[in-house]
């Protein structure tokens, strides 16, 4: 699985903003839900908060894979945030975190939600390919990092 398959531009934020947890997941949801892929902000918001009391989803070297499903959707969405500075997301390293993949599946696609995590995590362990986006600040151009080292 190609994460530029599961995303777009649009679904692509280099400049966010957040100071906290609850914060950036905040201002992702509604950004998610301001290009119309899901309805409710609120309800995206409450759906990843629920999933980060559960655990943390900080993954360490900076990264953090926020994920929820939700109905109405007809496929696994993929939206990335840049932080200019990181944050405390109680990540595993215990590192700030300024990389997140926010995934939001289908209620009714559970192996479609497995495999795109299993994607982004072996992305992210890939030597380099995280620098290399941290170091981009234009959206058209992370996409394009992503499709070249699919």
């Amino acid at each position: 699985m190609e994460l530029a398959s599961l995303t777009s531009p649009e679904l692509i934020f280099p400049r966010l903003e957040g100071a906290d947890r609850t914060s950036v997941l905040r201002t992702l949801a509604h950004k998610v839900a301001a290009q119309g892929h899901v309805r409710d902000a609120q309800e995206l918001f409450d759906r990843l908060l629920e999933r980060e009391e559960v655990a943390s989803t900080g993954v360490g070297g900076s990264v953090a894979i926020p994920h929820c499903k939700m109905s109405g959707l007809d496929r696994v969405l993929l939206a990335i945030g840049l932080l200019e500075k990181g944050i405390d997301f109680a990540a595993v390293d215990g590192q700030p975190v300024r990389l997140f993949f926010l995934v939001v599946s289908p209620s009714n696609a559970p192996a479609a939600h497995l495999q795109c995590l299993a994607a982004i995590s072996k992305w992210v362990r890939h030597q380099g390919h995280v620098p290399a986006l941290l170091d981009l600040d234009d959206a058209q151009a992370i996409y394009d990092r992503l499709r070249e080292e699919a």
